[in-house]
């Protein structure tokens, strides 16, 4: 495929597994994160506010943002990111954590870590 026929575009897979440390730093955060946040119309930040107390994935998912992923590669500009966080229970010597297991299923792709 000549450089003329190829995507212009990459899809970017990034699957992480944080451990909580401290809770109340966590939810502290997210909390001053959505008080700075000016454009968060008054409905959604109480919203907001309840989530992050309840959920400490809902704490990480308001202070991780992709744009701090990639805002900085040279080149290149985000046009579109999702994101999300849950809770898991997570054993490192579970095939199951096995980070590496759709790059052995696909063709193409380059892991860096």
């Amino acid at each position: 495929m000549s450089t003329d026929e190829t995507s212009r575009f990459v899809r970017l897979k990034v699957e992480l597994v944080l451990e909580v440390a401290d809770g109340e730093a966590l939810t502290g955060a997210a909390l001053q994160r959505i008080a700075e946040d000016e454009a968060m119309p008054a409905e959604e930040r109480t919203h907001a506010e309840g989530a992050v107390q309840e959920d400490e994935a809902e704490a990480v998912a308001y202070l991780v943002d992709p744009f701090d992923l990639v805002g900085d590669v040279p080149g290149a500009e985000l046009v579109q990111a999702s994101w999300s966080s849950e809770q898991v229970d997570y054993d490192p010597d579970s095939p199951d954590w096995d980070l590496d297991e759709d790059d052995e299923q696909q063709d193409g792709g380059d892991e860096r870590g």
